[in-house]
């Protein structure tokens, strides 16, 4: 993430990478750190938003959101090349929000990983529906009645990827520009992450190797940690009794 004062009214506010509590790379977005971000803004008059991420985490992204919304400058989006996932739901913040051609927006349900009992899982499901609903309500607050509820939920059961004209025509995006260079695209393990992923936005853009190995080295070296917790947790259980 990244900032920039174009004058004492204006600020320019990337957000380029993964929406997430813990930032692995320079690229990626925590709400704390946005938070801190607004504060060294200021109060301006207008905040021009661009967005090239593949989303992350909901609770970051929605705090974000709502930062957003609760700020009086006047929000403009720019949608450079991939909004997907929650990423999608801060582009709703906009009071305007524009996408080149070959940009696009990706909206879906949201998707945990969860372990349990029968209890604990059926509550973790029933939470992701409420969450889903939250999020609806962002598109839909958007969309100016272009885009109906019983859409919406077919577009996010589908885990649907909008073009930038379709998501004009839906009411999720204002204004549709020529094509620019920045192009929307996942890297293989960002595409990953999704069930229908087109495949022509998979492609080797460019990346820092060495950036890319280091952080392979600290998500390694993080769930050697984990496996090495988990391996005394057990060690502690077969000791103990299961209920």
């Amino acid at each position: 993430m990244d900032y920039k004062a174009l004058s004492k009214k204006e600020a320019e506010i990337d957000i380029e990478g993964e929406i997430t509590s813990q930032i692995w790379d320079d690229s990626d977005t925590s709400a704390s750190q946005f938070r801190d971000l607004l504060k060294q803004v200021g109060d301006v008059k207008t905040i021009n938003l661009h967005i090239n991420s593949p989303g992350g985490d909901v609770f970051e992204g929605v705090s974000i959101y709502n930062m957003l919304k609760q700020s009086k400058a006047d929000i403009h989006v720019y949608i450079d090349g991939l909004a997907a996932s929650i990423a999608s739901v801060i582009a709703m913040a906009g009071d305007t929000i524009t996408m080149p051609e070959n940009s696009m927006l990706m909206i879906h349900n949201p998707w945990t990983i969860a372990q349990g009992n029968s209890k604990e899982l059926r509550k973790v499901a029933d939470d992701m529906d409420k969450m889903g609903e939250s999020i609806k309500t962002s598109y839909l607050s958007k969309s100016n009645d272009k885009l109906d509820a019983d859409t919406l939920t077919q577009l996010m059961d589908e885990e649907t990827w909008l073009t930038a004209k379709e998501a004009a025509e839906y009411g999720l995006a204002d204004e549709v520009l020529e094509p620019v260079k920045m192009v929307a695209c996942l890297t293989e393990e960002q595409a990953k992450s999704f069930k229908h992923a087109p495949k022509s936005l998979v492609t080797a853009h460019p990346v820092d190797e060495q950036k890319a190995e280091s952080k392979q080295q600290e998500e390694e070296e993080w769930r050697r940690k984990l496996l090495l917790s988990a391996q005394e947790s057990l060690n502690y259980l077969n000791d103990s009794f299961l209920f």
